[in-house]
């Protein structure tokens, strides 16, 4: 087997050179991800951005966007994978925000660049498709907030448009075309990234990738502070290792839920990135909480989870990748405490950290659960409502994980 243990371990330390000579070989990196969804009608642009069956039509869209390794050229990936129609990009332009700041409208006018495709500035994104950019010469560094800006003159037809609603970060709409101005004045904020689901960049570095829910997209975290467990983990490994967060609030392993199912969405959200040698595999705690209150049904969640895991293993380890199992973090006191789930919840962190299938495994349950009451998380580290973390729970968890796993 190649499982390594590291139960309740919390590494210290920094990484030695090894991690950059283990790949010393310049490839295309993503340094930064977000899981392309649905968007549903709640988290579709405000009016006058959504309206008579357009969305953006006229409109910019300014993004920031903070990436876990660097490189001195970077290219950009589009997404309409869940688009009704065509997704018409008429001009994109990058920079760096105004103060390096995540969230605000403003950037450093010296900084812009536009963004080409195949030599032209603008592109037509088919149905369910992705587009590349061409590759800029711009120099990016570990930590880094990206300032990417849209402009759609046509608008996309379809209040059926690609997303990741659970940004944390602070997007700016504005009706016109204001990809290059150093500010945008009366845009409206949304909490929402829209259509831009990559940045690359020329890279030595591996990547992680990490699959979850809300507690990895950030639930609770600081909007525009960056605090996720996946940046403070990215932090510890100073660039050295790409971490990719392919994680949405809602997701499920078994079936769809907000986005696809975990199953369903591997291979485009893990096989199909680059320079991949690890993932953190962080999920299965809404397929327990969606179950049936009763015995049997959450004998066979745990059951069909654990299935699940296994399949998960055997493709990425059939490209190669190490598979590092993190165990399910207490639920007691919430929405989710009912019935027989904790059962569940148990019989799945059992078989986690007893399998000897993963490559390692990370207890994260043991890292941020009460020791008075196990059955609930710490105090400190809860956000209130008994199932997600604040930012001390995220640094929590981000610290659970040894470094020398990277090596």
């Amino acid at each position: 087997m190649r499982r390594r243990s590291f139960l309740g371990l919390a590494a210290t330390g920094v990484l030695t050179p090894a991690v950059a000579q283990a790949q010393p070989r310049t490839r295309w990196v993503n340094a930064w991800t977000s899981m392309p969804q649905l968007t549903e009608p709640g988290n579709m642009p405000p009016p006058p951005f959504t309206q008579d069956g357009l969305v953006l039509a006229d409109a910019t869209l300014r993004q920031t966007v903070r990436v876990t390794t660097g490189g001195r050229r970077m290219r950009l990936r589009f997404s309409n994978a869940f688009g009704g129609a065509v997704l018409p990009i008429t001009a994109v332009t990058v920079a760096l925000p105004k103060d390096g700041r995540a969230g605000v409208s403003a950037i450093q006018p010296d900084t812009v660049q536009r963004v080409t495709f195949s030599g032209k500035s603008s592109v037509d994104v088919p149905r369910g498709a992705l587009v590349v950019s061409d590759q800029l010469n711009f120099t990016l560094k570990p930590g880094t907030n990206l300032t990417v800006t849209t402009y759609l003159a046509r608008g996309q037809a379809s209040n059926e448009i690609t997303s990741h609603p659970g940004s944390r970060t602070t997007s700016h709409l504005l009706t016109g075309n204001h990809t290059e101005p150093a500010d945008l004045p009366g845009a409206t904020p949304t909490d929402h990234w829209y259509f831009l689901s990559g940045v690359e960049v020329r890279s030595s570095a591996p990547a992680v990738v990490v699959i979850g829910d809300s507690l990895t997209d950030g639930r609770g975290s600081t909007t525009n502070g960056n605090d996720r467990w996946p940046d403070r983990l990215s932090d510890r490994l100073r660039g050295d290792v790409a971490v990719l967060n392919q994680a949405a609030g809602g997701n499920r392993v078994l079936a769809d839920g907000l986005g696809p199912s975990v199953l369903a969405r591997l291979d485009r959200d893990l096989l199909a990135q680059s320079g991949v040698r690890w993932l953190i595999l962080f999920e299965g705690v809404n397929d327990i909480g969606t179950a049936q209150p009763s015995e049997p049904a959450q004998k066979q969640v745990a059951d069909d989870l654990i299935g699940a895991y296994q399949q998960i293993l055997e493709r990425a380890h059939a490209h190669d990748i190490k598979v590092f199992g993190a165990t399910l973090l207490p639920f007691g006191g919430s929405g989710y405490d009912d019935g027989f789930r904790e059962d569940a919840r148990q019989t799945v962190n059992r078989w986690i950290r007893t399998s000897r299938r993963f490559d390692a495994v990370l207890d994260f349950d043991a890292a941020v659960r009460d020791p008075a009451s196990p059955r609930r998380l710490l105090p400190a580290a809860d956000v209130g409502d008994h199932l997600h973390l604040n930012p001390v729970g995220y640094r929590m968890l981000a610290d659970a994980v040894p470094l020398t796993l990277f090596r």
